[in-house]
């Protein structure tokens, strides 16, 4: 089976949560990790800074590059990219972590608040991918992987948060259509979501906090789930809307028991997804 012994990943927003579980893992193999993140002073809410996050992943195995910036930048998000390269020798995997989230009604939505939204989840998106397509292009088994949902346009999704759905549908939009572009290329583009909702920062402060955390899955699910795709072969294995526990199952995961942040506990099931746990 493939790993990531040596190979490069470029991750936005990884200081912490998911995208540092997806950076831990790698680490495991002595993969490369580039991080670009906005935190470099700790925050009273949020755990890490995107030098903490790069200790971890030294400490895990990996080779960090910390890199303090906003993929709202695009002169920032290239630099960033162009430093990984050189100092890695290229970019195998890029990873679309960051995101923002605000479940806002339209007429309670504030505009700042809507576009703080596009900014980081489907342009940020965008413009990630971009900077880091000419170096996947030179890459052995290249992948982008993109952290957003299934589309659906059942109403129940569209209502009550209109503002985040078009954000992460957009970043979905974005894997779906990078898959379609850059087929012949042999880079692989993928969006990942979960089944449930996972333990990180955004559901203990804005999703119902400890009560929403007990019923969490640990971000090592999605962690183990983007790590299966991204050593997949890269075409023969794009343009999915993929859900984590599915892709694990695909693995032989049977049991997901291990993954609950609380030991017994009934897992939560995330926005856009029917059920907990694949038929």
């Amino acid at each position: 089976m493939a790993d990531l012994q040596g190979k490069t990943l470029f991750i936005s927003g990884g200081s912490r949560g998911i995208g540092l579980a997806i950076a831990l893992r790698a680490a495991r193999d002595g993969a490369n990790v580039a991080l670009i993140a906005k935190t470099a002073e700790p925050h009273p809410k949020l755990e890490g800074t995107v030098f903490t996050a790069a200790e971890e992943i030294e400490a895990a195995g990996g080779t960090a590059l910390p890199v303090v910036g906003d993929i709202r930048d695009e002169e920032q998000v290239n630099a960033a990219v162009a430093q990984a390269a050189d100092r890695f020798g290229g970019i195998d995997v890029c990873v679309n972590n960051a995101s923002a989230i605000n479940l806002s009604g339209t007429e309670q939505m504030e505009m700042k608040r809507y576009d703080l939204m596009q900014d980081i989840n489907t342009r940020g998106t965008y413009v990630v991918s971009k900077a880091c397509i000419p170096h996947l292009r030179e890459a052995e088994n290249p992948h982008i992987l993109t952290l957003s949902p299934p589309i659906s346009l059942e109403p129940r999704w569209l209502e009550g948060h209109i503002g985040y759905t078009i954000a992460k549908y957009g970043m979905s939009l974005c894997a779906l259509g990078f898959a379609a572009e850059f087929r012949e290329a042999g880079i692989a583009s993928n969006a990942l979501w979960p089944r449930t909702i996972i333990a990180t920062a955004a559901v203990q402060n804005l999703l119902g906090g400890d009560a929403a955390m007990q019923r969490s899955r640990r971000p090592e699910l999605y962690a183990d789930a983007a790590y299966a795709i991204v050593t997949r072969p890269s075409r023969e294995c794009t343009g999915n809307t993929y859900l984590c526990e599915d892709v694990l199952a695909e693995e032989g995961v049977t049991d997901f028991s291990p993954y609950m942040y609380v030991e017994g506990a009934e897992p939560q099931v995330d926005l856009f997804v029917d059920s907990v746990d694949p038929a």
